[in-house]
Parts: C-alpha cells; structure tokens; sequence
C-alpha cells in the first residue's frame, strides 16, 4: 500500500517536503509560522497538510513574523518554526534570531532558496544565505537538493531530527536550514517516475522510533559540578554527564552546596531576569535555598519570584531605591552573592556589587559568560533546582538579614502609600497598580526601555503567580507587539505593558490579528517619545536631545487602532484601568492608552527615586 499523501508525491521537492514536515510533526512540532513566497512553495503546501497536528499561521511581514514565533516558543518552551522565500525575507528574521540566542528560545529557522547553479549570476531574487545569522545559531547547515533516494530521504530526516534536538540541547536556541528547491515548485509533475517507491518506502517503519519527547537537557557539566559528583556517588563513569548529546529526562544527581556558602551569615541571592518553564518549582527551590542559608533574595521584578512571595518570608523588592541611600549601602555590603539567572537591569545594584567586590556565584545551566561586571565569580552551569540544599546549623537569623528585611518593610511602606496617593496618571504607577490586579496566572510580556524599569522599581510581591515575559536578551525593542500576541496565542488571556515607541516600532504586528486566537490587552504608556532618555544626561542637551532622542511621533493611536480594527480605550482614571484588566475578555485585541507627560514622568522619578529610602534607618 502506498501511504504517502497524494500531494506528497507528485514531485521530489513535494515528496522532501513531506518527509521534513512529517517527521517534524511526529517529533511534536505544533506550530509552524509560514511568510508568503515562490521558493517556500514545497514546504508552504506540505505545512498546510500537516493539519490540524501542525497549526500552520501565514504572517505577511517576515520581522513580526520571526517575533510571533519568538513568542510561542516562550509561552509553550517548545521550538517553533519559520519559513520564509529566498532573497532577504531571511534577513528580517536576523534580529529575533539574536533575540532568541541570548535569551536561550527554540527556534528552527527554514529559509528557502536557488540552487547552486542560479547563485552568483543575477538571477533575481538571490542572496548569500549561508551561515546568514552568523554565530547565532546553535547550529547550522545547508540541506542536500531534493531527491527520491531513500538513502537520501533517511539522512534528511535524520538532520530535521538533529536540527529539533540541537534546537532545545545542551542549550535552547535557533537552528538554521538553508533548504534550495528547482523548480518546480508547485505540486505538479516534474518528470520524475515516482512509481517505484510504492515497493520500497514504507512510511511506518520509515519513521518509526521517532517520539514526540520533551528534551530535558542536562546542566553542563563545570569542573565543580563534576568534581562534586564523583565526590558524593563515586559514579564517575555515569555516561549522562556528557553534553555532547541530549538527555531525556531530568538530572538524576544534585549539586552539594559549597562550604563557603554554610560559613557566610552576610550573603545575598540575586533572583535576576528568568523566564523559566516550571516558575513554582524555580520560586521554591531559591526558597528554600534563602531559608537554609539564612539570605535575603534581591529579586528582580522580572524574576517569577516576587509573583510567588508567599514561598519567601526574605524576599526583597526594593534593593533599588534602598541602594541609593549611601548610608544603607555600606551598612548592607555582602560578602558572599549568588546570582541566579542574569544580572537584574538595576543599575544602583551593579554599581554597589562592582564597587564592593564579594566573592559572586553565578547559578545558571547557560554555557555563556553571565558576569557583566568582570568579578570574582564562579560559574556553577547548573539550574537552582539541581543544587543539593542540605541542613545546616544555624543559631537564628543573620543581624544582617533582618536589616535588609527591615529596609525592604519600611521602603515598600513608603511605595505603597506613595503610590496609593497619586490620582494623576503618571508612567510609574501603572507598573505598581498591575502587579496587584492582573488575573492569577495571567501572561504578561513586559516592553523594554521604560517599562522593565518600572517594574524593577515598583513592581510589588504577590501571589498572583503572573507568567511575565520580556525579551531582555539583547534587550531592543524590535518585534513588541509581534512577540506579545506569540506569547498569547491559544493561551490564557494575556497583557503586554509598553510604551508609544516600542508598540510603533511593529505595528505591523496589528497584522496577525485575524490568525490571532485567544485575548491581548495592550497596555500603552503614551508620552509621546522615548522617556527614557529623558533619564540619560543627554536629556539636558536642547538642540538636539528632543528631534533626534525624544522622537515625538504625535500619533492619534484611536486612529491608528481604526485602520487595523482594533478597539481602543483612552484610560482617563486608575480605576478605569482595574475595571479593565480584571476580569480579562476571553478574545480579540485592544489597546488601553495612558496619556502622559514625559517631561513630568521624567520629574518625578528624578525627585522621588532616592526619596522613597532616604530616611529609613535600620
């Protein structure tokens, strides 16, 4: 019996289509995002056949594409893929590659392409696509042209197998396929006798042994890690440790804490940027690591950790504006720090932690170098939830651990009454008023420049355990909006906080409203320009800080919401925007905007930042 579909074998480039999407689809890809194209053709028709195990979304613009796909693979940690024509549609899929390297996301990259016999010689619609990301890519490679040989057919399937692995192992990132097609490129007959693969290709023994498993990689194996391992088991020859192939599963052994760590009672933990699978497990295991110890938790508020603040009675929010108080500074000197995940944006934090020099250990599986600052510090390539917490003997808590939980109490007194008086809307309280009134569990992709500040800043502890997502790899501003409706997508109703340039930046991404499938609410901080800057000591240099740093683009954002059917709401008071957030409706788009002053917000944070701490005394 012949079991390929129809389709399928009407000519070999449909019939290497097949046999890439098939076994994609049988490894567990659930999504696919599709660019319009001539080269992409094959795979286009091979995608769509592969519903509904496959959802395949056709996006018109390749950058808001490449985003969209950036933010499904977040929200499910599974890889996504793209597809794209020839030519430079792959080009516009470079900066969420970057993105999606640095922030460790699942990619897999499929650009189409010419032949080897139409490069270099002008034939339209050609470009230099090979290693066209660089060093990005956790790896790379250009496919073999089509062909039926059933030699050829196992060794594609075997590299679309690698390519899912090495998308997700030893650590998640993109992986990129330069895949050529001859024409033609349509499923019509091209003069190849298909006929005798009736005989000899048996689809179910062809792909069988391929599962659909979750890949668990293990941590990277650091001299420490192995060191300990052999000291505590003395099962050295424990074959799993390698990197050099994936892991199914999780680590079966645990990392003994270091001695150092059991001696220190002036300790700290950094809870900093982290957007993990398993949040509660993260939350409780830096818990219960900060309850051993006896040590504060710095958490960042794009950590998971200050929506779970019921698992840690040390946690610290405001390390920021207790930091610019000078006295407190050096009464709170560390002399031991574990930072788990990357360096929180603060940069009061990182100028204390450069000036006071502690002995630092970066917790993080991430075979990068995570240490900005250039300090004495360890790399433990492992996750927090590997490390061994054993008992230690402690009298009771640390002196020093009560002053930083007796700076965080009485700053967030101050924040919390201070906020809680402001009517007028200003930027910096709507980070503040969210944390406490989002739905429990609710998806929310936070923008960068102003926003990931304010929520550092003001972002209060809850128990709502929102799901907050960002993309703080190379921390730009490209693909916002494209990003936030991936993370939605067919997911709990979701929230995306921004301002009026970074949501202006991809307006096409108001394009995918019609493939959209769930609900987004955008809230929009509209100050007319790049606050940020206002914070920058450029900010007093007018001629030429307002044309070409505070970019006002006087835009009617009612208008520009009508032209894409998408509704909008002039948020005028806060209570408007908790009726508005909570509850959330169950589908479509819209967009809350909050009129600001720049200027104003910008006056604000420069009087209040260092006021909320500057007279508390512990």
């Amino acid at each position: 019996m012949f079991d390929l579909m129809p389709i399928a074998y009407r000519n070999i480039n449909q019939l290497w289509a097949y046999i890439l999407t098939e076994t994609l689809k049988r490894l567990g890809l659930s999504c696919a995002i599709i660019c319009p194209g001539s080269r992409s053709t094959p795979l286009a028709v091979a995608f769509a056949q592969q519903a509904p195990e496959i959802e395949a979304i056709s996006i018109l613009d390749e950058r808001s594409a490449a985003f969209f796909a950036l933010g499904q693979a977040k929200a499910t940690g599974r890889p996504v893929v793209l597809v794209c024509t020839s030519g430079t549609a792959g080009a516009n899929f470079y900066s969420a590659v970057i993105e999606a390297s640095y922030s460790r996301v699942p990619l897999l990259i499929l650009t189409t392409d010419r032949p080897p016999e139409l490069r270099d010689c002008h034939s339209g619609q050609t470009v230099d696509q090979l290693r066209l990301y660089g060093n990005y890519p956790n790896w790379q490679t250009e496919l073999a042209l089509p062909s039926a040989d059933l030699g050829m057919l196992a060794y594609l399937r075997q590299v679309v197998i690698h390519s899912w692995e090495r998308a997700q192992t030893p650590t998640k990132g993109p992986v990129h396929l330069n895949i050529p097609f001859r024409d033609p490129l349509a499923p019509v007959p091209d003069g190849t006798d298909l006929s005798y693969l009736q005989s000899q290709f048996h689809p179910k023994d062809f792909f069988a042994g391929i599962a659909n498993t979750t890949l668990f990689p293990m941590p990277h194996t650091s001299a420490y890690l192995g060191s300990a391992l052999r000291l505590r088991s003395g099962q050295a020859r424990h074959k799993s440790l390698s990197t050099s192939a994936p892991y199914f599963g999780y680590a079966q052994y645990k990392c003994p804490m270091p001695k150092d760590w059991k001696e220190c009672d002036r300790g700290i933990i950094i809870a900093g940027v982290a957007q993990p699978q398993q949040p509660q497990e993260y939350c409780r295991a830096i818990a219960h690591l900060s309850q051993t110890l006896k040590w504060p938790v710095l958490a960042e508020g794009l950590s998971p950790v200050r929506n779970y603040a019921e698992l840690n009675p040390y946690l610290i929010s405001t390390y920021d504006l207790i930091l610019r108080n000078q006295q407190l500074a050096k009464q709170l000197t560390p002399e031991m720090v574990i930072q788990v995940g990357e360096m929180p944006t603060s940069k009061e934090l990182r100028t204390w932690i450069d000036a006071t020099q502690p002995r630092r250990w970066i917790i993080d599986p991430s075979d990068q170098n995570l240490d900005p600052l250039h300090g004495r510090t360890t790399h433990l390539r492992i996750s927090v939830e590997d490390i061994k917490v054993e008992e230690i003997n402690l009298s009771s808590s640390s002196d020093y651990g009560k002053k930083w939980c007796d700076a965080e109490a009485k700053v967030r007194l101050v924040v919390d009454q201070t906020m809680g008086k402001i009517d007028e809307i200003i930027e910096s309280k709507a980070a503040w008023l969210i944390s406490q009134i989002l739905p429990p569990e609710t998806p929310l992709f936070i923008a960068n420049s102003m926003p990931v500040r304010d929520v550092e800043y003001f972002w209060k502890p809850n128990n709502l355990r929102v799901r907050s997502h960002f993309n703080r790899g190379a921390n730009g501003i490209d693909g916002t909006l494209s990003t936030a409706l991936g993370i939605a997508h067919r997911q709990q109703s979701s929230v995306m906080l921004t301002g009026d340039l970074s949501l202006l930046h991809d307006t096409n991404g108001f394009l995918i409203r019609n493939k959209f499938v769930g609900h987004l609410t955008i809230v929009l901080i509209n100050n007319n320009g790049g606050g940020i800057f206002e914070m920058l000591p450029i900010a007093k240099f007018e001629p030429p800080f307002e044309e070409f740093f505070g970019t006002p683009q006087d835009i009617d954002f009612a208008q520009l919401c009508a032209t894409y059917n998408v509704e909008h709401e002039l948020i005028t008071s806060w209570e408007q925007l908790q009726q508005r957030l909570n509850p959330l409706p169950s589908k479509g788009l819209r967009v809350l905007e909050l009129q600001t002053n720049r200027k104003k917000d910008a006056q604000w944070r420069q009087e209040n930042l260092r006021k909320f701490a500057a007279d508390i005394v512990i």
